[in-house]
């Protein structure tokens, strides 16, 4: 039965290869702590996940579904697709950059008005392993997660929002954490520069410095673009 696993896998990855690249810097990668990563990325370089990565990819998409399900259930007048049943997003940079959001929160019921002072708010979901959600819920999503503070913060810059909320399913307990996240325009503008730094040195075809020069480093071991990334090590100037 082993041999089924296999050409699942092997499926699942040529399916994944198949998918149109995108050809714009996508804001959900810019706060990632490797700019060569996200160079990368924009420019199109082949990402190497495992099938059992990319399954779980899929499984988060589809719990944070249910998420939104269960707030609206719970009273949240929660709007993940606009008229054209397209998700809600933005494009910049003469469309080099672009964000696609989870979703808008326009109203609460009455019982929930109380932590709410102003509509709309930006939704943003992420499901989260128990020890990720556990640090997060213990000491926020700015201090833990500086990639998904970046995306929301640049999505509330773009989008016109003063507020974000924030929940986190923890995918073993099944429990959820809430954080109000108000805008913070210099942490905005910070992360918009960090774009535009990226664009530049590709247009000049310039690479950005990766976060090690040692590929046995955890972060790069780690990386889904560390092929692409050492084949041109040596012309990187850190």
């Amino acid at each position: 039965m082993q041999k089924i696993n296999e050409i699942l896998d092997a499926k699942v990855i040529e399916h994944r290869k198949q998918e149109k690249k995108h050809d714009y810097l996508g804001v959900s990668s810019i706060g990632d702590d490797c700019l060569r990563k996200v160079q990368l990325q924009y420019e199109g370089k082949e990402a190497d996940f495992s099938a059992s990565t990319l399954r779980t990819f899929d499984i988060g998409h589809c719990l944070e579904d249910l998420v939104a399900e269960w707030l609206r259930i719970a009273g949240f007048d929660l709007k993940t697709k606009n008229e054209n049943g397209e998700q809600f997003g933005f494009s910049t940079a003469e469309g080099r950059i672009k964000g696609h959001i989870d979703g808008k929160i326009v109203d609460v019921s009455e019982d929930l008005k109380q932590f709410f002072p102003r509509f709309p708010l930006l939704w943003e979901c992420k499901t989260l392993n128990n020890k990720s959600w556990q640090e997060t819920a213990k000491k926020g999503l700015m201090l833990t997660k500086t990639l998904y503070y970046a995306q929301i913060q640049l999505y509330m810059a773009y989008l016109e929002l003063e507020q974000c909320l924030f929940t986190a399913l923890n995918k073993d307990s099944s429990e959820l954490y809430f954080e109000l996240i108000p805008f913070d325009s210099e942490a905005a503008q910070r992360y918009s520069d960090r774009a535009v730094q990226v664009l530049k040195a590709t247009e000049n075809n310039e690479s950005m410095p990766c976060i090690s020069s040692d590929p046995s480093f955890f972060k790069c071991k780690m990386c889904a673009f560390r092929k692409s990334c050492q084949k041109d090590l040596q012309s990187i100037t850190y």
